[in-house]
């Protein structure tokens, strides 16, 4: 399997060759590729073998390990994302790419447990972003390599095959715990929150962060059939009252604002799972992360990827590594 910065020509090549590749990269990169059997996202963070960079020269490829082969690739709108899980085939894995703050990737991160068939079929993926510097003035793109067209408000789904005897697994790698603080219920389910319950009382959200000194670079967690997932802060607005989110709350779970983490890069390769050497088809971490725990120049072990502005593993998360593994 290829998991490496390549520039232009040598994608080119490699598409050329029938390869099926996802694929990560600058949009003036990507737009530049041929057509052939491959997905694409904007982004120029990565986790490479020399640790996390900026790079807006090469492109970040993922080429299906040998026995995998990609069977179609499918378009997304806000109106079909309810069919992401059921168009899947049987015994087949979806690797899913969608720009950001699209209409496609809100819906799919609000409604995604809804939706039919929801993780009956592995989906595994991320939200395409843009250097930071260009948040606001440039839009996230995806591109479908099978017909070579740029897309903000489609997602696109690689359609991947198995060979006989094997499986695919999806993992997530998430290093923050719910700390010991209030537990903060939310009345509804959305990225924005106003007035929620807070320990059994009705707080403003907004000015319950402020006051208390909240660290808004560490998430929100909560259990999700027996998982912790990870909701992280956005913006805090006190003057509207108003707190916005990178991923939905839902309504009626608790959540717990995350305990500090020391070492993030020694806590992460500590919780690796073992003997996934060879295994790991996929993977993609969050630009949270990298920005908050400082992960340019430093490895996580030998899991590399695109950092991503959310991944996806069944369903939308934050600051959390995801991966796919064949076994």
């Amino acid at each position: 399997m290829g998991q490496h910065l390549y520039d232009v020509g040598q994608v080119e090549a490699l598409i050329a060759q029938g390869k099926s590749l996802l694929l990560a990269g600058d949009e003036s990169l990507l737009k530049r590729l041929p057509k052939g059997k491959w997905i694409g996202g904007t982004i120029p963070y990565f986790m490479s073998e020399n640790g996390g960079l900026t790079d807006r020269q090469h492109i970040f490829v993922n080429e299906l390990p040998p026995g995998l082969s990609c069977t179609g690739i499918r378009r997304y709108g806000e109106a079909e994302i309810e069919r992401i899980y059921a168009d899947i085939p049987d015994g087949g894995v979806g690797v899913f790419i969608a720009p950001a703050t699209s209409k496609v990737h809100l819906s799919f991160a609000l409604n995604a447990p809804s939706f039919e068939g929801f993780a009956s079929r592995p989906v595994i993926g991320w939200i395409a972003g843009v250097h930071l510097s260009e948040l606001g003035k440039t839009a996230p793109k995806v591109f479908d390599g099978s017909t070579g067209q740029m897309l903000d408000q489609q997602a696109v789904v690689m359609h991947v095959a198995l060979p006989p005897g094997k499986m695919a697994g999806l993992g997530i790698l998430n290093i923050f715990r719910g700390g010991t603080g209030a537990t903060i219920t939310f009345p509804t389910s959305g990225f924005v929150a106003t007035d929620v319950d807070i320990d059994g009382k009705k707080q403003n959200l907004a000015k319950y962060v402020t006051e208390k000194g909240v660290d808004t670079r560490l998430p929100l967690v909560a259990d999700y059939c027996g998982l912790s997932i990870n909701v992280s802060f956005q913006a805090v607005d006190k003057e509207k009252g108003e707190v916005t989110f990178y991923a939905p709350v839902f309504a009626n779970v608790g959540y717990r604002h995350a305990a500090p983490v020391g070492d993030y890069v020694q806590e992460f390769v500590s919780q690796l799972p073992k003997g996934l050497d060879g295994r790991i088809a996929f993977s993609c971490n969050c630009i949270l992360n990298y920005l908050y725990s400082g992960l340019e120049g430093k490895t996580t072990g030998e899991i590399v990827g695109p950092i991503t502005f959310g991944e996806v593993a069944y369903q939308l998360l934050n600051q959390t590594m995801a991966y796919l593994t064949v076994e």
